[in-house]
């Protein structure tokens, strides 16, 4: 199989990527990460494994897009407009669901901050293989992440 940059997806290809992706040391690495190279070339090798030829680029910008089109849907959702829908919506759900939500709150001052929190989940107490080459995610840290924006 040929791995050109516009070679469409195959359904089976982003089933296999969707499988890779929802092992969960690769969601905890995914996870606030923004120098995720190293990770997508493990993920373009493990998918190889399931016989799918992509490189890291492909798997990044395939992530990427299947991300934004789920939150797309799940925006629209939750505004009300349940007619919006995509393949593998609920496979994504699945998996991003329990990424940290941005929740806005609005300030004395008339500003408006968004806190970035962890979801309520409970600690586990499996560790995670960490793939040779790619940085294990910190253990134990809940970042909170204040911005401010004026109304």
């Amino acid at each position: 199989m040929e791995s050109g940059a516009g070679k469409h997806w195959t359904e089976e290809e982003v089933k296999a990527l969707l499988s890779v992706w929802s092992e969960k040391n690769i969601r905890k690495q995914l996870h606030g990460t923004l120098r995720n190279k190293g990770i997508f070339i493990y993920i373009a090798k493990r998918l190889q494994e399931l016989g799918v030829c992509r490189d890291w680029k492909q798997c990044r910008a395939k992530y990427k897009n299947l991300k934004y089109e789920y939150r797309t849907v799940k925006y629209a959702h939750n505004s009300g407009d349940a007619t919006k829908t995509m393949k593998f919506f609920h496979d994504l759900d699945a998996i991003l669901r329990y990424e940290p939500v941005t929740q806005l709150a609005a300030e004395e001052n008339g500003r408006c901050s968004a806190t970035e929190t962890q979801p309520n989940t409970s600690p586990t107490t499996d560790s995670a293989q960490v793939p040779a080459g790619v940085k294990a995610p910190t253990q134990g840290c809940n970042v909170l992440l204040k911005k401010s924006c004026f109304l």
